[in-house]
């Protein structure tokens, strides 16, 4: 398995930055790797609200469908899966002043012959928590709701 873990302030009140997070779809303007994020149910954003998430990774097109797991007040778990591998994104928060302080976790767990990649590959899943860390936060406080 792979974790990255990120934790940064995001210049937004904690229920705007939750509100814009939720959205899964969003993943297009903060993650690096994410070329397309399109809600596959309609309704509002709640457990179980599902998304197809194309990334492109080392130069392969890969398709992961996410579900929105768990929706708390200062947690969100998507969990995204397909043949080769399951991600999950674990995002919290907490207050701090008028801001909000996020810690960010991603996790991927790899299946069958993939498995065999996972201690390459997490270097580049470093650096791309990095990017994560840089572009979320102004994303988010770019597209406030």
């Amino acid at each position: 398995m792979i974790r990255v873990r990120r934790s940064f302030v995001v210049g937004l009140p904690l229920r705007e930055l939750v509100a814009y997070l939720e959205d899964f779809a969003r993943a297009e303007e903060w993650d690096p790797g994410t070329v397309s994020c399109v809600r596959l149910d309609d309704g509002p954003v709640g457990a179980g609200a599902r998304w197809r998430n194309t990334s492109v990774f080392r130069g392969r097109t890969t398709a992961l469908d996410y579900r929105l797991d768990v929706h708390e007040p200062t947690r969100l778990v998507f969990v995204g899966e397909n043949r080769t591998v399951t991600a999950v994104d674990d995002l919290s928060f907490a207050e701090e002043g008028d801001d909000t302080f996020l810690t960010y976790q991603a996790s991927l767990t790899f299946k069958g012959l993939a498995k065999l990649a996972t201690p390459f590959l997490g270097p580049e899943f470093e650096r791309m928590g990095d990017e994560v860390a840089a572009r979320l936060p102004d994303a988010a406080v770019a597209g406030r709701l």
